[in-house]
């Protein structure tokens, strides 16, 4: 296959190839082997959780319910990018089609922030049951919780279709994508003209999408702790902090990562500082969300006995 064609102007092209951790020579299938490891318990502890959710009545609320459309949303994210990366770690790399990486574009962006907000709603959920307890069946609703999920895809989908189209409408001059994935960044640098009125599009909807709703759980997180304080039992304050302990660990570590990735100014570090930092938002934090539900999740490790308890007898 051509990876480009001439025309008049410029050398059109129609195909990118990933330069991934082509810096990492020797030490690739060290790193193959790290990911993959990491990976599996990603996909089986997400798909686990998703399971037990379904099957276990006593966790259909609303706080479970979030918690099950983030595992199948971080399983999808990690679908969309660890297979190709895994693939070109051990030597099987293919060049990626236009067409292909604006695919991947968008899907990734759409997860990234359909996670963010799904935070923010389980964040909301976390506020309403500590802080207006007698009202919560009323409050957090089916109908309203399936809204808050339906406004986070939606918000997801428009900004992937933003800004994949303002990327894609840029004419390509290189071909070599300094990075493991199409994030938008490493592929705007491939264009032949100047990028500022993206770069500036970039940062207004990274702001908007990582620091709103970062800001809304930060408030909901402000009212909880001054509830909870108000407690007068230890042992009820302490049972009020664990409800929140395993969200805020999530909340801290996501929130933390994308400020990192997308808020930085443009050539602050170096690729290899980047990938880290993508690495970190890619492989680590999907599998963040499995492993403090579980581990740090008294509902959880309930339901995984009752189910293999069930399995056993």
């Amino acid at each position: 296959v051509l990876s480009s064609m001439k025309t008049t102007n410029h050398t059109e092209v129609t195909e990118f190839v990933f330069q991934g951790f082509s810096n990492f020579g020797e030490h690739q299938l060290t790193l193959f082997a790290v990911f993959l490891a990491l990976y599996i318990p990603t996909l089986a502890g997400n798909v686990i959780i998703m399971t037990i959710i379904h099957i276990d009545h006593h966790l259909h609320t609303p706080m479970y319910f979030f918690l099950s459309v983030l595992s199948m949303s971080e399983t999808f994210y990690s679908l969309v990018i660890i297979p190709r990366m895994l693939s070109s770690l051990i030597g099987l790399s293919q060049p990626i089609s236009l067409a292909g990486c604006a695919t991947q574009m968008f899907f990734f962006i759409t997860l990234a922030i359909n996670n963010c907000f799904l935070l923010t709603a389980m964040g909301y959920d976390r506020y309403v049951a500590i802080c207006d307890p007698l009202r919560y069946a009323v409050i957090m609703s089916k109908g309203i919780c399936i809204q808050l999920v339906g406004g986070a895809c939606s918000i997801g989908l428009i900004v992937a279709m933003t800004q994949v189209l303002a990327v894609f409408r840029l004419p390509f001059c290189a071909t070599r994508v300094a990075h493991f994935f199409c994030d938008i960044r490493p592929v705007m640098k491939l264009s032949c003209i100047d990028t500022t009125a993206n770069e500036i599009l970039t940062l207004i909807i990274s702001v908007l999408v990582i620091l709103v709703p970062m800001g809304l759980v930060f408030i909901s997180y402000v009212l909880i702790i001054s509830t909870i304080l108000k407690i007068p039992s230890a042992q009820g304050r302490k049972k009020a902090f664990a409800t929140c302990a395993s969200h805020l660990t999530v909340v801290i570590v996501h929130y933390g990562c994308a400020s990192i990735a997308y808020l930085k100014p443009k050539s602050e570090n170096s690729r290899d500082e980047d990938q880290l930092i993508s690495v970190t938002y890619t492989v680590i934090t999907p599998l963040l969300n499995p492993v403090v539900y579980t581990l740090r999740n008294k509902e959880v490790k309930d339901a995984l006995l009752r189910a293999t308890g069930r399995k056993l007898s």
